[in-house]
C-alpha cells in the first residue's frame, strides 16, 4: 500500500514539479523553495523504490 502510494506520488511529481536537472540548476545558487522541491522529489523517489 505504501509503495503504491509513493509510486503514484512519483508520477504526480514528474508531471507537475519542475525537473531542475534538465534546467541545469546550480545547487549552490538554488533558492530555499527549489531545494525543498528537490528534497521532496528525492524523498518520494527513495520511498517508491524501496
Amino acid at each position: 500500500m505504501k509503495k503504491k502510494f509513493f509510486k503514484f506520488l512519483a508520477r504526480v511529481n514528474k508531471h507537475f514539479l519542475p525537473s531542475y536537472s534538465k534546467l541545469q540548476l546550480n545547487l549552490s545558487k538554488a533558492s530555499k523553495v527549489q531545494l525543498a522541491i528537490i528534497g521532496w522529489r528525492v524523498f518520494v523517489t527513495k520511498n517508491a523504490l524501496d
